[in-house]
């Protein structure tokens, strides 16, 4: 697991909920991430943003993801921003896999969340897919709340395509 070393990140203390957020391919509905930070704020609990990235089969799963990682960076820290402004802590993660439940599950393996806001994508477009939403929902560890958002905000979107 990868650990991003945000400057201003503020650690969380020992026994302090934990709100899981996370998202893959690029992509955060502002909706979703508002969301989790008002949840997070009101249960003063850390905001954990997680980007999830697909390793290939053709790489060994822990090979260095270059352009996912650059890709990843931007867009946490912006996800960091809005929390701070917004007064709650946080402390992102960046976990690799062969899928984003993959990835998911090697993260629940080794943390612990007692909230878990997952984003649905509004269209067919990049995100968890129905079937992976399915799986999330049926095994996840804690609480689970999945969003999506109106197809009007796609323009707003989050994102490392801009």
């Amino acid at each position: 697991m990868n650990v991003l070393p945000f400057r201003k990140r503020r650690r969380s203390r020992p026994g302090t909920k934990r709100v899981l957020v996370p998202f893959t391919r690029g992509r955060l509905d502002p909706s979703v991430l508002d969301a989790a930070i008002r949840i997070a704020r009101a249960e003063e609990a850390t905001l954990v943003p997680a980007y999830l990235i697909v390793t290939p089969l053709e790489f060994p799963l822990d090979a260095p993801m270059s352009q996912q990682v650059a890709a990843a960076v931007p867009l946490l820290e912006a996800v960091e921003n809005a929390s701070l402004r917004a007064g709650v802590p946080v402390d992102a993660r960046i976990e690799s896999g062969r899928t984003p439940i993959h990835a998911l599950q090697r993260l629940w393996a080794v943390e612990r969340f007692d909230r878990i806001v997952v984003p649905a994508p509004p269209s067919i477009e990049p995100g968890f897919t129905p079937k992976d939403l399915l799986w999330i929902l049926t095994h996840a560890p804690g609480e689970t709340l999945v969003l999506r958002p109106q197809p009007a905000g796609h323009d707003e979107m989050l994102s490392t395509a801009a």
